[in-house]
């Protein structure tokens, strides 16, 4: 298991390991320098405690995506920039307005007969669980492109999926070769065809309002990029989901050094915590503590 998702080299990580497992080794070094800075050793070159440790990246990693929502929210104001260009019917190649949903299925149909690349789609479902647009993946020129080796990913909301429905419709679309993800991040409907052309609601809050078809390169660039880096963080709709109980028992093992403590901090009982700790490594797949805590934050259950 290695720590390079939590933002550590390999230098980096080897040489934390061996400090963990010969307290008082020779270090120097840029590797030793950037630990220190991390605060994963102290200034005698002791490495703090692999809980201790995970924490602390666990942080970094969190900071670093808090401080992408804010190019998100960027990207919305850009399209509600050019819807309101739209609609005080100025000229532009950048965007066009289309009101009929067989219009906009049909365009993104043409598109992905002429050229089967790829379809990334966000589904950001309103709080009815109605799409803000049809979904053409049920008609037949999607799964005929799907057949001529189109890449299409689908990312969810991590909630969507707890109602049964919701997660049969997913797994089934996933089987037949529409990949879905699932993600805690904030979600807006938007569909990108072949990193050339998005389309977005053209007013979130209303259905009714049709859609933007949006053509200018830096935008789709901009939504592309976007997409790529939540669907390189979501996760697998295999993924076994945790319960509150037992997401709690995983902080505690994130933030306490014994049993007894992580126990009385989630007031359970020391055999509790541990029955509980037991089942989770074997769902996870991990051979330590600190080996399960890591995977818990890569699979969205921290």
């Amino acid at each position: 298991m290695s720590l390079s998702s939590l933002g550590l080299t390999a230098e980096q990580e080897a040489l934390y390991r061996r400090l963990l497992r010969v307290p008082g080794a020779a270090a120097e070094g840029p590797a030793l320098g950037r630990l220190r800075e991390l605060g994963l050793v102290d200034s005698t070159s002791a490495p703090v405690p692999p809980a201790t440790a995970v924490n602390v990246l666990l942080q970094r990693r969190a900071e670093e995506i808090r401080r992408q929502l804010p190019h998100l929210d960027l990207i919305w104001d850009l399209v509600t920039e050019l819807s309101e260009e739209h609609r005080g019917r100025r000229p532009t190649r950048a965007i066009e307005h289309i009101g009929n949903p067989m219009t906009l299925t049909h365009r993104i149909h043409t598109m992905l007969v002429d050229r089967p690349g790829e379809f990334s789609h966000i589904d950001g479902r309103t709080s009815t669980g109605e799409s803000l647009w049809p979904d053409l993946r049920d008609q037949a020129p999607f799964r005929r492109a799907l057949a001529a080796g189109l890449n299409s990913r689908t990312l969810l909301a991590a909630h969507a999926v707890h109602r049964p429905e919701r997660n049969a419709d997913a797994r089934s679309r996933h089987a037949r070769g529409d990949l879905h993800r699932t993600t805690t991040e904030p979600l807006h409907d938007v569909t990108v065809v072949n990193r050339t052309v998005a389309f977005a609601p053209a007013d979130p809050a209303d259905p009714e309002a049709g859609t933007l078809q949006i053509r200018h390169p830096g935008l789709v660039s901009l939504l592309t990029d976007v997409f790529d880096g939540m669907w390189a963080r979501a996760h697998d709709l295999e993924e076994l989901p945790v319960t509150p109980v037992e997401q709690q028992v995983l902080h505690a093992l994130a933030r306490h050094p014994t049993d007894e403590t992580a126990a009385r901090s989630v007031q359970l009982s020391v055999r509790k915590f541990r029955a509980h700790v037991a089942d989770l490594m074997a769902r996870l797949g991990a051979h330590s503590r600190f080996q399960a805590a890591l995977l818990a934050k890569e699979r969205g259950w921290l």
